[in-house]
């Protein structure tokens, strides 16, 4: 797929047996079975759309890489996703790029489980900001998104998916900003008319 083959990994962790190991051992987590958007379709989105914000980034070798691992572990039975794909970035990455890069990739994908990026944060502003993107989808395009998430969660009962989705969009649109890199600004409006329509729909499916 385009975006995630090998070149585009070695430009940032360079061509070695182990940087070619660790490259087909994030794809492959990225391919498992049980996701229905946190794949790499998703992957290769966030990664094309972290190119086009990256002028806007202090570090754009970091932001490439948090792209790359920001879901790397995905387990939708399990709330410390992001944890343990810090921890996985941390130990794949060990010799394979500088120390003050690894901690900043770390740093950047555990931004991730709550998109908050501080003011000054560049680089962590770009990653969500394109994490965050697929919000601001046409109406049908979101709507698929929506789908595709439910059925990660197809474990859980429709009142739990309910009150945990719901949850999650009111944390998202009780945010200051969704989206902070200037690029990105047009994003907004349409992005929490997204999140607003399905939260009424979720609350109207729970009345």
């Amino acid at each position: 797929m385009a975006g995630v083959d090998f070149p585009e990994w070695a430009a940032l962790a360079g061509d070695s047996p182990t940087s070619r190991t660790e490259w087909a051992a994030v794809v492959g987590a990225w391919s498992e079975p049980h996701r229905r958007y946190h794949d790499l379709a998703h992957l290769a989105a966030v990664l094309g759309l972290v190119d086009s914000l990256a002028g806007h980034a202090a570090d754009p070798t970091a932001v490439r890489l948090a792209a790359w691992y920001h879901d790397v572990a995905y387990d939708p039975q399990r709330s410390d996703n992001e944890q343990v794909s810090a921890d996985r970035a941390r130990i794949g990455l060990l010799g394979l790029v500088e120390p003050g890069t690894v901690a900043e990739v770390e740093r950047l994908v555990l931004l991730t489980a709550g998109h908050d990026a501080e003011p000054d944060d560049a680089n962590g502003a770009v990653l969500c900001d394109a994490d965050l993107a697929v919000l601001a989808s046409p109406p049908q395009a979101y709507v698929a998104y929506a789908t595709a998430i439910r059925a990660e969660y197809a474990h859980v009962s429709d009142a739990d998916f309910t009150a945990g989705r719901s949850a999650v969009l009111e944390q998202l649109l009780a945010l200051p900003a969704l989206f902070r890199t200037p690029d990105a600004q047009a994003w907004e409006a349409p992005a929490r008319a997204n999140l607003a329509a399905e939260l009424s729909l979720l609350r109207a499916r729970s009345a």
